[in-house]
């Protein structure tokens, strides 16, 4: 697996120059994103780019289809796979709609359903698996998308520029004290708890699922206001729980504040915590950039624990029984 990670940059690169065709949609003004997994990461990330947009956006990790879709709704469905029924399902819905249709997937069903109904449909191919596909995908949904999003071609390729800087630092070439994935992985000893701000969430999330699909181990993920409210109470008893607080390098200022409160409580109750902060620049490289770091410090981590990160028997064990439901 780690061998693909040291790849994402040159993946990610690949994929955006390559021959896939864009989409030729217009008079979009409302997207839903489609996915579980590491597909619904996906629109996790879109969703974070495009919230300061005009576009309206929806996040759909489920079964049902947001009944808000219309003719000018663009549904974007995406499963590494290809055989993920719960966004096989909004598919199905989706071709029951007016609104328009693109879908992505390895292969799969989805690719069988696409064809047969004439859906618009990419083929991206699948690197190990879904999670470690992340860039791949990522890069080839932008191409594709292109005059769909409002997103600067500046921007993805600053992106891209700025995961290669990353890799130097933190692929397994570098198994050194500087490597910062490997640091925030040898700290790792409990369940880690990730605080994140607004626009940040779609790393946070990323970061929370690949903790427990990569390392095996639980964790959660808050926002960081919200936990003001509610979840700082937590620390008044101790526990084996460790804060991770994801901070943009130019976070809105009272959100800054927030930070600086927060880890005045963490030092005055004697709580060891550790900080990431994203790179300057636009959201698309600080969310990319921020997941690649975060994700190899999970493979770090189940090495450390004499782990195989591969594995992923649990979710294997759904599937089958879901897969013999529908037999």
């Amino acid at each position: 697996m780690h061998k693909i990670y040291d790849m994402w940059p040159e993946i990610a690169k690949k994929s955006y120059k390559s021959e896939q065709n864009e989409v030729d949609f217009t008079d979009i003004d409302h997207i839903v994103f489609a996915g579980m997994g590491g597909s619904g990461a996906l629109g996790d990330i879109f969703s974070s780019i495009l919230s300061k947009t005009k576009i309206h956006v929806a996040v759909t990790k489920g079964y049902h289809l947001p009944n808000t879709v219309d003719s000018n709704t663009l549904v974007i469905a995406t499963s590494i796979s290809g055989n993920t029924v719960e966004t096989l399902s909004v598919l199905n819905s989706a071709k029951k709609s007016e609104c328009k249709i693109v879908a992505f997937s390895s292969g799969g069903k989805m690719q069988g359903y696409c064809n047969k109904n004439k859906i618009e449909y990419r083929n991206i191919p699948q690197l190990h698996s879904p999670r470690a596909s992340f860039t791949g995908f990522l890069y080839t949904i932008l191409k594709v998308l292109g005059p769909v999003l409002p997103i600067k071609k500046y921007d993805i390729l600053d992106s891209i520029t700025e995961l290669e800087s990353l890799s130097k630092q933190i692929s397994s070439d570098n198994l050194t004290e500087k490597n910062p994935s490997l640091r925030l992985a040898q700290w790792i000893s409990g369940i880690p708890i990730i605080y994140y701000p607004f626009g940040l969430q779609a790393a946070a999330i990323r970061f929370k699922n690949s903790l427990q699909e990569n390392s095996k181990i639980h964790a959660m993920a808050e926002d960081i206001l919200e936990a003001s409210h509610n979840g700082i109470v937590s620390w008044e008893k101790q526990s084996i729980v460790q804060p991770i607080l994801l901070e943009g390098y130019n976070d809105y200022i009272k959100t800054k504040e927030r930070w600086k409160i927060l880890k005045e409580y963490f030092q005055e109750n004697k709580i060891d915590y550790r900080e990431i902060f994203s790179v300057k620049g636009n959201i698309l490289s600080k969310l990319i950039n921020l997941i690649y770091l975060l994700d190899y410090s999970t493979i770090y981590r189940a090495v450390l624990s004499e782990v195989d990160p591969s594995p992923i028997q649990s979710i294997d064990f759904i599937k089958s029984k879901l897969s013999s439901r529908l037999e």
